[in-house]
């Protein structure tokens, strides 16, 4: 079996994306090094796996409301 690959993460804190504009979010989660970065409405259904470099963003009304890892 092959091993499972592992991403590093960068070292930034998901709280520093709250109230940025999405697309503003997104460019600048690109830019620390997150090799996936995802937005998602308020409630929407997501599994729960871990997914290491990902960064997942809340949006309403074009403003990230929530963010945090995985």
């Amino acid at each position: 079996m092959s091993p499972i690959p592992r991403t590093e993460e960068p070292q930034d804190s998901p709280d520093t994306y709250v109230g940025l504009d999405v697309a503003g979010a997104e460019r600048l989660a690109r830019e620390r090094g997150w090799s996936a970065v995802r937005s998602l409405p308020p409630g929407a259904i997501v599994t729960m796996e871990y997914r290491s470099g990902r960064l997942n963003f809340e949006v309403t009304d074009g403003r990230v409301t929530r963010c945090w890892k995985g």
